[in-house]
């Protein structure tokens, strides 16, 4: 019966500062590193050991990736790096501060931004300052392809290509998972998983460095889920 581990990195600096973060590159906080550290500790208690490992390309997620691996004595093992499972890209609110846009925006405004399934941020164009357009680790992709916004829904979308092409294929083979990624890029996991309805889904929180373990049965059918406390 395989196993899959989902993990949110631990507290960046933009967490900690209030901030929409989305794809921009910020790295843990003092607090996020020690949550990812605990969350191997924790990871090595409950005996889990991984056959592969899967993140995206941003250094939160990488790197919360290594300390679960470091601390769980299994950094050796395979690991992919995939755009597919970034953030979910908040568009034009990346770098704002939430409760300054709260106070502009007004709190129902803010709380669908950041939690409905289908509702887009307001978006950013492929000249604007802060677009992916020109960062080199998108280089490969089709211009067209790098968001501008995403919702919850574009985000599964996205999200699903990889699931289906890597991660289900080797859980169906018997072998245990860990994908250290991001709160939103998860939640579109977990959706998918629990087969969450779209209304229920905006109830779903990932707390940071908080391993969540699903066990599936030879049908990929979720069996269990246990989250690994702080």
């Amino acid at each position: 019966m395989a196993k899959l581990v989902l993990i949110r990195h631990g507290q960046s600096e933009w967490n900690l500062a209030n901030k929409f973060t989305g794809w921009v590159d910020v790295d843990l906080s003092e607090k996020g590193v020690e949550e990812a550290k605990a969350a191997g500790k924790k990871v090595k208690e409950a005996g889990l050991e991984f056959d592969y490992a899967y993140t995206s390309v941003l250094k939160r997620a990488i790197k919360t990736l290594h300390y679960v691996l470091e601390e769980s004595d299994q950094l050796w093992i395979p690991e992919t790096k995939t755009w597919r499972l970034n953030e979910r890209h908040y568009g034009a609110l990346q770098g704002l501060n939430k409760k300054e846009t709260a106070e502009k925006y007004g709190d129902d405004q803010v709380h669908i931004w950041r939690r409905s399934y289908d509702v887009l941020p307001p978006l950013l164009g492929a000249d604007d300052e802060g677009s992916a357009v020109n960062d080199r680790r998108y280089a490969d992709l089709d211009p067209n392809i790098v968001p501008g916004g995403e919702n919850l829904k574009v985000t599964l979308e996205r999200v699903m290509p990889f699931w289906e092409d890597q991660i289900a294929p080797k859980l169906l083979d018997g072998k245990n998972v860990i994908i250290a990624a991001h709160g939103n890029s998860l939640r579109a996991l977990s959706k998918y998983i629990e087969r969450i309805s779209d209304d229920d889904i905006m109830n779903l929180e990932m707390a940071t460095g908080e391993p969540v373990v699903y066990d599936f049965d030879d049908k990929l059918n979720m069996t269990n889920k246990t989250k690994l406390g702080k």
